[in-house]
């Protein structure tokens, strides 16, 4: 018996880079919780920005937020991971020294942003639906640092690599789509973020479901049994997957009229 599904949203539950919600989504939620299932929306996107994208339902659900490093229930926060800030500086600071790299620092509440090109606020603000701080100096934000990410519009693959060699082991380091690459404390992600839910709402990883597309869904994949890879999965996705959907809305449906699949 399913008791908790969590899905990614970008290139997952939003595809062909949509920023709204299918209104069957809503229904289904509704109906998963009916069933005493619980829904997580879980994504690297803030938490204010979930809520507002599951507006009708918003208060019915579980959140990863931040990637993992913010795990939220009914307002409360049931897991909460930070960068350290010396460590967090030399971060933006090598982010601020690549040309084509723009930063986002994650607060709770809201994201700091130090542009290089206005466009980049409007894409946060209009196109994202992030709430957006913008600052004159990024190294004065007094928040803690959830998570810092590089936004690179031609692809972070132009700089990944870059940043893997400066910072992993100090940082996780994880892909969160074409333009994007998130940096958080080692012990945050969508992996323990999984296990501090199931954990609270005391299910077992068997009697649950999550949907992801991309590398920082993986962890999170790995802990549950029932795992879909999206059909535009990365490679690496599919592989630690044991199913694969093409939309999540009929595996949601399916599961509801009790046709699990068999592995």
């Amino acid at each position: 018996m399913i008791r908790l599904v969590a899905s990614d949203l970008d290139g997952t539950l939003l595809l062909n880079g949509s920023q709204k919600l299918n209104s069957d989504v809503f229904d289904l939620i509704r109906e998963l919780n009916k069933a005493g299932i619980v829904f997580v929306a879980a994504s690297g996107r803030q938490y204010p920005n979930l809520k507002r994208l599951f507006a009708p339902v918003a208060d019915e659900i579980a959140y990863i937020a931040e990637n993992g490093a913010l795990v939220l229930y009914q307002d409360q926060v049931l897991s909460r991971k930070t960068i350290d800030r010396n460590l967090g500086r030399e971060i933006l600071t090598a982010i601020q020294e690549r040309d084509q790299c723009e930063i986002l620092l994650s607060g709770v509440k809201t994201c700091y942003l130090q542009p290089k090109i206005h466009d980049y606020v409007d894409h946060m603000k209009y196109v994202v639906g992030n709430n957006v701080t913008v600052v004159n100096d990024i190294m004065e934000v007094e928040e803690e640092y959830l998570k810092i990410s590089v936004y690179e519009k031609g692809g972070v693959d132009r700089c990944e690599s870059y940043f893997r060699e400066r910072f992993e082991g100090r940082v996780k380091v994880v892909t969160a789509g074409h333009a994007w690459l998130d940096m958080m404390s080692l012990d945050a992600g969508k992996g323990p973020a999984m296990d501090t839910l199931l954990e609270h709402f005391r299910v077992s990883p068997g009697e649950a479901m999550a949907f992801g597309d991309n590398e920082n869904d993986i962890e999170m994949l790995e802990n549950v049994f029932y795992s879909y890879a999206m059909d535009n999965a990365k490679e690496s996705v599919k592989k630690v997957c044991r199913f694969r959907t093409g939309l999540v809305e009929k595996t949601l449906r399916d599961l509801l009229d009790g046709k699990l699949p068999v592995e």
